[in-house]
C-alpha cells in the first residue's frame, strides 16, 4: 500500500467548525472519486494540550502502489479535489508519502 498523507491548515476568515463540516460532508466525497484509492481517511483536529489545535487536520489517502498514486494524480478527480480544498482549508498543502508503522491495533 502506498499512503500520501496531506496536513490542511485553516484557511484564514473561515469558521472552523464550518470547516470541518464542508471537509467531511462535501469534499470527502469529492476525494472519494479518485481513481484508484483504497482507503481514504480524515482525522479533524478537534483540540489540543495548549488549547486550539495547530492544524485544520490531516487526510491520507492509499493507493495499491505508487505508479497507482501517479496515475491517480494526473486524473480530473485528483485535480478537482485538489481544487476544492481551497473552499475550506489553505491551498497550502504540507504533503509527505508516509508508512504505516503499527505498534498496537
Amino acid at each position: 500500500m502506498f499512503t500520501v498523507t496531506f496536513v490542511l491548515h485553516e484557511k484564514p476568515g473561515t469558521d472552523r467548525a464550518e470547516a470541518l463540516r464542508y471537509w467531511r460532508e462535501t469534499h470527502g466525497p469529492i476525494a472519494a472519486k479518485v481513481p484508484g484509492v483504497r482507503r481514504y481517511v480524515q482525522q479533524h483536529a478537534v483540540g489540543a494540550p495548549e488549547g486550539d489545535p495547530p492544524f485544520l487536520g490531516v487526510a491520507s489517502l492509499s493507493f495499491d502502489d505508487q505508479d497507482a498514486f501517479a496515475a491517480a494524480g494526473q486524473s480530473a478527480e485528483f485535480a478537482a479535489a485538489v481544487a476544492d480544498v481551497d473552499n475550506f482549508a489553505d491551498p497550502a498543502l504540507v504533503t509527505a508519502f508516509t508508512e504505516d508503522v503499527v505498534i498496537v491495533g
